[in-house]
């Protein structure tokens, strides 16, 4: 055995069970997200009156609604699955969406200083007053609902987080000796920002785009479940637990495997971002 692959069993050795659990599980959810047009047993749109709120394992014409239907008789599995895409989907480009317009502001203000630090950094502070879901509520009432929409309200409330990290790291690094040498060496603003100081930066900066990972999806199946967020017949599994509300007492499936779904595939985004925090930031293991 090779001094590598050695290593590499001693890490793996290290990750925690749970941690293998939840990384294992987050896999299979995306993976059921990306093959849904080809798995889903059923198109999530189809409307089959006959079925309607009809309970998990019910058989109608040869078919069988595993999780049950709807109000309109859709199978719920079918939803489920295409509403895991929806909501990664949205997820996934909010938060690329405030990476990087947050890091950018930040490392910008922590390197220029002056006027455009403090306008910045006063932005930020405006930003941080408000509730985010009270602005991503009352932005999405003002624009309309939709796909694009939601993606942009949700990553343009959310960047000032990323903005005080990067700021923070990035007068930490500004002076370390290797940009004082960039500097002398001619090179440009632009060029040390993104070639120098950005890889120094990553680590905190991942720490928290796992966390708001988590929350990105929380925000928007809270947006779809108050109307705000993805419009029917598109699923998504906070419009489809708005759906399931109205008949909790005759139908408590049409809200329970969505939502447990939405709490396994958060629970498994902070349980791996906690763990990443603990790698990448040794002051937080002595906590």
């Amino acid at each position: 055995m090779n001094t590598a692959t050695f290593a590499i069993r001693q890490r793996i050795r290290r990750v925690p069970l749970s941690v293998i659990v939840v990384s294992t599980l987050l896999l299979v959810i995306v993976l059921l997200a990306i093959l849904a047009p080809w798995i889903a047993p059923a198109d999530p749109a189809k409307q089959n009156l006959l079925a309607r709120l009809k309970p998990p394992g019910f058989e109608l014409r040869g078919i069988t609604y595993w999780l049950g239907t709807d109000d309109l008789g859709r199978d719920l599995l079918s939803r489920t699955l295409y509403g895991a895409g929806v909501s990664l989907s949205v997820a996934i480009l909010s938060v690329v969406v405030s990476t990087l317009l947050g890091v950018t502001l930040g490392m910008v203000a922590g390197w220029f200083r002056g006027k455009i630090e403090v306008i910045i950094m006063r932005l930020v502070d405006i930003m941080m007053s408000i509730p985010a879901i009270l602005l991503a509520v009352l932005t999405v009432a003002v624009l309309g609902p939709g796909f694009l929409k939601l993606v942009l309200v949700l990553g343009l409330t959310r960047w000032p987080r990323y903005t005080r990290v990067a700021y923070a790291q990035t007068l930490q690094v500004a002076n370390l000796p290797f940009i004082k040498a960039s500097e002398l060496a001619g090179a440009g603003a632009a060029r040390i920002l993104f070639h120098h100081i950005l890889p120094n930066i990553a680590g905190p900066v991942l720490i928290v785009t796992t966390a708001e990972f988590g929350l990105m999806i929380l925000m928007e199946a809270g947006l779809s479940f108050l109307g705000l967020g993805i419009q029917p017949p598109a699923a998504s599994w906070g419009s489809i637990m708005s759906v399931g509300r109205q008949y909790l007492e005759r139908a408590w499936w049409i809200v329970a495997f969505p939502g447990a779904c939405l709490f396994l595939l958060v629970f498994s985004v902070n349980v791996l971002g906690d763990w990443l925090r603990d790698q990448l930031d040794p002051r937080s293991r002595s906590r």
